[in-house]
C-alpha cells in the first residue's frame, strides 16, 4: 500500500488511516456543508444570503463550516464579499449532479 504524503492527510472521525476518501466524506457529511455547497453552485452569495438560503442555520456553524470548506479548497472569498466556489469546488458539484438527477427521478417514481 502508498505511502500518503498529501498535506491533507489527517485522522478524521471513524478512520486511523486518514485515506483521502474519509477525509472528504468526514468533511462532507459535517452539518450544512453540502448544503452550502448546493447553494453556491449558482453563484456567490454573502454570508448573509447564504444563511437565509441555508434555513437561518446557526451562525457559528456556518462559519465553521465555510472555514473548513475554504481551508480544504472547495470555496473562496470573493472580492466583493461573497463566498463563491472554486474550480475543485464546481468540479466538486458537478460530482453530484447525477446523484442529484436521480434523487428527483426517485422522488417522481416512489412519491417520496
Amino acid at each position: 500500500m502508498a505511502k500518503q504524503t498529501s498535506s491533507r492527510s489527517r485522522s478524521v472521525r471513524g478512520s486511523r488511516t486518514g485515506r483521502p476518501i474519509m477525509v472528504l466524506l468526514d468533511l462532507l457529511g459535517r452539518r450544512w456543508s453540502l448544503r452550502i455547497l448546493w447553494e453556491l453552485r449558482g453563484r456567490p452569495l454573502t454570508s448573509r444570503a447564504l444563511r437565509t438560503a441555508c434555513d437561518e442555520a446557526s451562525p457559528t456553524v456556518l462559519q465553521a463550516r465555510l472555514s473548513e470548506l475554504r481551508e480544504a479548497g472547495f470555496l473562496e472569498l470573493g472580492e466583493g464579499g461573497g463566498y463563491g466556489l472554486t474550480p475543485l469546488g464546481r468540479e466538486l458539484c458537478e460530482k453530484f449532479m447525477p446523484l442529484h438527477r436521480f434523487a428527483e427521478r426517485w422522488c417522481s417514481e416512489s412519491g417520496a
